[in-house]
């Protein structure tokens, strides 16, 4: 059973810093690309970055570039995201999703792949 759990969120301030973190179980990690994604309240999901299988490659929505770093462990099964100069219009539930490496294929295919339950970043003075 594709087990995704994430941590590390909390409340910060606008221009804090958080770093994020998906464990992921019952499948081979190594072989999958995996994307960070976030929902807002009253917003739609959203893609934010992905990262290929070999974790050579990266990408990452324009409103995260720059401030966004997405990583990988292979030998932890663990996905991250280092999030500087957080916004408040960064507030969002954020998920790990498997299999996902671009906005493109989010937006086509995104609702097929499995992601966790989430955590909580807000983002207020």
């Amino acid at each position: 059973v594709v087990r995704l759990v994430e941590s590390g969120g909390a409340l910060v301030q606008p221009g804090g810093s958080l770093t994020l973190s998906c464990e992921a179980s019952g499948f081979i990690f190594s072989n999958f690309a995996m994307s960070w994604v976030r929902q807002a309240p009253g917003r739609k999901l959203e893609w934010v970055s992905g990262i290929n299988n070999r974790g050579d490659s990266t990408d990452y929505e324009d409103f995260v570039k720059g401030r966004f770093t997405i990583s990988r462990d292979d030998s932890k099964n663990t996905l991250y995201l280092h999030m500087t100069g957080l916004e408040v219009d960064d507030t969002a539930m954020y998920y790990c999703m498997k299999g996902v490496y671009n906005r493109g294929y989010f937006n086509t295919f995104g609702t097929q792949h499995e992601r966790g339950q989430g955590t909580q970043v807000t983002v207020s003075a």
